[in-house]
């Protein structure tokens, strides 16, 4: 009875853990989701023609730093097989859509691989800054 017993939950957790093997992907992800990208609706980037062809917007996410300044991040995808140059640099938008003067507009150099997806961001100059565009131009 006992041995009967014994091989039944012995089978039991060989079904288990084989069963668990099958179904596994190899993953990581953040257990309490607070990582969640808060996506803009509106995409304020302006690529010129020939780079919006090999370099596409996937995502601009914003968000506000706690001490009040405007953090924005954007993913790019290189869609082409080899490398794209590129520069860009952020414009400030005050809450009245008033352009922010910076003492110069910083031209980023930047490049990409092939196929690569990558992110950019930038950090509002002044917390008075509630809006942004971005602009990508091809080396």
């Amino acid at each position: 009875m006992k041995t009967g017993l014994f091989l039944t939950l012995a089978g039991a957790l060989l079904l288990a853990v084989s069963g668990c093997k099958t179904n596994s992907v190899n993953s990581a992800e953040n257990a309490q989701k607070t990582g969640q990208r808060q996506m803009v609706a509106d995409q304020r980037a302006v690529t010129d023609k020939s780079l919006a062809s090999k370099v596409s917007i996937v995502g601009v996410n914003s968000a506000m730093t706690p001490g009040g300044f405007l953090k924005v991040q954007i993913e790019l995808l290189n869609t082409t097989r080899s490398p794209q140059q590129f520069s860009y640099h952020f414009e400030w938008f005050d809450a009245n859509g008033m352009q922010i003067t910076t003492l110069a507009p910083v031209e980023v150099p930047d490049q990409i691989q092939g196929g690569e997806d990558k992110f950019i961001s930038s950090l509002a100059p002044t917390a008075e800054c509630r809006d942004f565009r971005v602009k990508f131009i091809a080396n």
